[in-house]
């Protein structure tokens, strides 16, 4: 029998690593010698200034592998004395763990790692679990998990499916899991006219004349009415600039950005060309130069409800007595890499406090989310 894991006091050590995106803390350097001790194979992916984690239990092109996934970076904690406790404290009070990165999502990290050293040497398992665990899922995420992915294709590693471990569930634990994400884009447009006396309107060319319609346009439009598995698509118009201190002067210029959440109905590339023909149509009827820059996050994706979810969702159920909704709501996480390389779902504690002050996360959950992963390896290898 494998000595415990206790998962809350994982989740405390890893909380106490002030790994604020790009730094690890120590948080990846703790992991890796608690998967090490426990018979996996550790390798650091890092890239960059970005440090990353791959760890394996079993043989490198097992005919059967799990994985998970998450990260150990956390956002900054912003005005600490707003907190009532140490940001890195990992306090523990009122049935909670306190601190930065008790929910998003070393809680998550610390069950998966735990529930994966205590099956596999419990019931060591036909096949290999696989454990892919970053430091730059909240930064811009180019050096995180598709580092680790980019080295997995390189090594001849290979998981069949993933758990990403992110905090899935609105208020009760169990009442929701991830089986797909929106798609992420943003759009930034520089809209210049002509500088002038406010008094004499006709001498210069208004760019907020131009950028008011233009903006208008795009958050008036219904982009979609929702699709099978995903909520309508969405565009917040969320800054306008002009960087303007006078109240007689036309500005030469004007800048906005929105920001779109879309669903499977369209791609990054669609809205893009939708958002240049509205750009031109603004700029042929107001005789304004208008430049647009678009970055796209992610694609929308599904993992249709299937042989995965199924197997999540009646452990979950098993352990919290809910049968979790199979959800497409919420920002993006790294699913939306993972998704390339294997099926993926997600599933975690519940996320109220995430990178709020005094983020904190009930002790019960955390072990209620081992349980849930230990039971979902277990059911798995069985099957």
């Amino acid at each position: 029998m494998a000595s415990q894991v206790d998962a809350a006091e994982l989740t405390k050590s890893l909380i106490q690593c002030a790994s604020v995106t790009p730094d690890e803390g120590g948080a990846l350097t703790l992991l890796e010698a608690l998967l090490s001790e426990a018979g996996f194979e550790c390798t650091r992916a890092d890239r960059g200034e970005v440090s990353n984690l791959f760890a394996r239990w079993g043989a490198r092109g097992a005919n059967k592998s799990f994985g998970f996934n998450g990260h150990t970076d956390v956002v900054p904690v912003g005005d600490e004395a707003a907190w009532s406790v140490p940001p890195f404290g990992a306090v523990e009070k009122d049935g909670m763990i306190w601190g930065r990165g008790a929910t998003d999502m070393k809680s998550g990290v610390a069950a998966f790692a735990a529930a994966a050293i205590e099956f596999v040497q419990d019931t060591p398992p036909d096949g290999a679990v696989i454990l892919t665990i970053t430091g730059d899922e909240e930064g811009d995420a180019v050096d995180g998990t598709t580092a680790l992915l980019e080295h997995m294709q390189k090594a001849g590693e290979r998981m069949d499916v993933c758990l990403v471990g992110e905090p899935t569930c609105p208020n009760e634990m169990g009442e929701m899991m991830k089986i797909g994400r929106r798609g992420s884009m943003t759009a930034w447009f520089t809209v210049t006219g002509v500088q002038g006396h406010s008094a004499y309107p006709h001498r210069a060319n208004n760019p907020l004349s131009a950028m008011v319609r233009l903006m208008d346009s795009l958050a008036s439009a219904e982009l979609d009415q929702g699709t099978e598995h995903f909520d309508a698509s969405t565009l917040a118009v969320v800054t306008i600039d002009t960087g303007n201190g006078a109240t007689n002067v036309i500005p030469a210029q004007s800048r906005a950005c929105v920001n779109i959440r879309f669903n499977d109905s369209h791609t990054g590339a669609s809205l893009t060309a939708w958002l240049e023909g509205e750009a031109a149509k603004v700029r042929d009827a107001f005789g304004v130069g208008i430049d647009m820059k678009v970055k796209i996050s992610g694609e929308s994706f599904i993992t249709p409800p299937g042989a995965l979810s199924a197997l999540v969702a009646k452990s979950v159920e098993a352990v919290t007595g809910r049968r979790p909704e199979m959800s497409t709501t919420g920002g993006t996480s790294d699913a939306r890499f993972v998704k390339d390389h294997c099926p993926v779902v997600e599933f975690g504690l519940v996320g109220k406090t995430m990178h709020q002050v005094d983020e904190r996360v009930e002790t019960a959950q955390i072990h209620e989310l081992k349980a849930i992963y230990k039971r979902i390896l277990s059911d798995y290898f069985a099957g």
